[in-house]
């Protein structure tokens, strides 16, 4: 599936837009035991692409899942999210320990214009059959539990850059404006339950997408005078909430490098007991010289002769030299 995202915000501010309310979001949506752990947030370098932030999550959502889905998997369920942001393209990958043939692919690009650009995905997805969606953040309908009137793009307007209010139509009367393209792939190869979970799946994706966007749009007041390094201490601070919030707290162990020493000069920490020179058994694993040994077997084994044939007699079985033939009814 296709998708196009176009909102009001310049491309170099929705960087900026999308970190501040990534991290928001996942902190509101996390409780106890339910939400969005991260597990790993640090810059990586791609020979392709070049700099960009690698992110990893865990993504806790066992009572958001429809009621034919809780019942096949177990309590304590998570999805796994890789996400390589190479802005103004990013990949994100979701898996599923429990269901190793699960997958959501999502390819993202953005481009200043009004979603117009329907080749844009051409080279990724020449072979394959798409179905394009076009995403309204002020016009399409949002599922009524997550609708708050201070997010709608439609009574919302910013006092900083004096956008919103946005009315049908507004793509073509307001600017700024850019576009989110998102190419999504869901691969769920079980039979029997494949066409179901992957409409349901591409539901959810398009949700979730949906409410993000409102969300960047109506929190500009908020994000638009911070900095990239404001932005990235706000999204540290806020993981670290959110980690708390959902139960996960980071071991408070310190780990340093230490250089290794020769073998000859290495020693042990100081509480280490000290390792004793002599090649005598330590005394409490020595048997007391007094002790009588206890005789429970004999002192001599007599093994018997294998020249001499032994005779086992059971009942029912006949030992004989002679080859045994069957008897004749």
């Amino acid at each position: 599936m296709s998708l196009q995202n176009p909102n009001q915000i310049q491309p170099l501010e929705y960087k900026i837009g999308q970190l501040y309310m990534i991290s928001k979001h996942s902190h509101e949506q996390s409780d106890r035991g339910e939400g969005v752990e991260v597990v790993q947030n640090e810059p990586f370098e791609d020979p392709h692409h070049g700099n960009g932030q690698f992110t990893e999550k865990r993504v806790y959502l066992n009572s958001k899942l429809p009621s034919w889905a809780r019942a096949v998997v177990p309590k304590i369920f998570y999805v796994t999210e890789k996400a390589w942001n190479y802005y103004p393209y990013t990949i994100t990958e979701y898996t599923c320990s429990f269901l190793p043939k699960f997958s959501i692919h999502i390819e993202t690009k953005y481009e200043d214009n009004k979603g117009s650009n329907n080749s844009i995905f051409d080279n990724e997805a020449k072979d394959l059959e798409r179905e394009v969606c076009f995403i309204d953040i002020a016009c399409d309908e949002i599922p009524e539990r997550y609708y708050k009137e201070s997010e709608d793009p439609k009574h919302f307007k910013s006092e900083k850059t004096g956008r919103g209010q946005l009315r049908e139509g507004w793509r073509d009367s307001h600017q700024p404006i850019m576009c989110s393209y998102k190419l999504v792939t869901v691969k769920f190869e079980v039979w029997g339950l494949q066409t179901r979970v992957e409409q349901f799946v591409h539901k959810v994706v398009r949700d979730i997408l949906l409410i993000g966007h409102r969300q960047a749009f109506a929190w500009v007041d908020e994000w638009y005078d911070m900095t990239m390094d404001e932005v990235r201490e706000f999204e540290r601070a806020t993981q670290e909430a959110t980690n708390k919030k959902i139960g996960v707290f980071p071991p408070a162990i310190s780990i340093s490098s230490i250089p290794l020493l020769p073998s000859s000069v290495r020693s042990a920490p100081s509480s280490a007991p000290s390792t004793p020179l002599s090649t005598d058994a330590p005394e409490f694993l020595s048997v007391p010289k007094d002790r009588p040994r206890k005789k429970s077997a004999p002192e001599t084994l007599t093994l018997p002769d294998p020249e001499k044939k032994a005779t086992l007699n059971l009942p029912g079985i006949h030992s004989s030299d002679k080859p045994c033939r069957p008897k004749s009814e």
